[in-house]
């Protein structure tokens, strides 16, 4: 047991520093603005399909669960309301960040694992590359400014997936829809979703390169990181959705 305890200690103390290198890493020069662009292309665009599928199914689903429960109370006119809330505020953010810590998390996990047991990390170093710089920086700062693009994608696309579930039962045209989906959503609903949507996104590209970049020699450790990543990422992100939670209530 002090042995299991002793290393989560440890785990924690070299996030912490590796999450202190991050911060003094990124305001020194040079800047790999080539290198950030290609991961923004690949942890956002690349991404755009996956979220598109579930973020419209997540909207049509919320509707057609409702749909039953608000119909017994005579309260069908509250339908796009209450699914654009729903997704705006809670599950559209955190089913995102879920995904997103499946597919970024590992995926930056292992690439920066293989690397790590080639050797590749270690020739950057003597080629006079900052491999911290490049492989970090840019992939953190790519996961921090595309994933919560990706949230509000999610969002739109939700709400058009409602549109489809209201009107699989009823009739309802695209404008008397939209102007309940507005009246529904106020300023502190959709700001405090937003801004926890980037620590998820730095978390998830945080503890997809640590994984990655502390791998242990051995092919067999790639696969280790990878799996670790999206454990962790996942968990980070229930956990800060909680802490948010709590932090906006506090407004209210």
């Amino acid at each position: 047991m002090l042995t299991y305890i002793k290393n989560i200690f440890n785990d924690v103390g070299d996030v912490s520093l590796f999450t202190i290198r991050f911060f003094k890493e990124v305001f020194k020069p040079p800047y790999e603005i080539k290198e950030f662009f290609k991961q923004c292309y690949f942890i956002g665009y690349k991404s755009l399909p996956l979220v598109a599928i579930t973020g419209f199914i997540m909207g049509l689903v919320l509707t057609l669960q409702s749909r039953p429960t608000l119909a017994e109370f005579g309260a069908e006119s509250w339908l796009p309301g209450m699914v654009a809330l729903s997704l705006v505020k809670e599950i559209a953010p955190v089913i995102t960040g879920l995904i997103c810590a499946g597919k970024i998390a590992s995926g930056i996990g292992a690439e920066l694992g293989s690397m790590k047991v080639t050797e590749q990390i270690d020739a950057m170093e003597v080629s006079a590359i900052n491999p911290y710089k490049y492989l970090v920086v840019t992939r953190v700062l790519a996961a921090t400014l595309m994933i919560p693009l990706l949230v509000v994608f999610a969002d739109g696309v939700g709400i058009i997936g409602g549109f489809a579930g209201v009107n699989i039962h009823s009739d309802v045209n695209m404008v008397r829809y939209s102007e309940q989906v507005i009246k529904s959503l106020d300023f502190i609903d959709v700001i405090p979703a937003v801004i926890k949507t980037f620590f998820f996104g730095f978390s998830i590209g945080l503890v997809g390169c640590y994984k990655g970049f502390n791998a242990a020699n051995g092919t067999e450790s790639v696969g280790k990181a990878a799996n670790s990543a999206v454990v962790v990422a996942s968990l980070t992100v229930f956990i800060l959705d909680m802490m948010a939670v709590q932090i906006v209530d506090l407004f209210y």
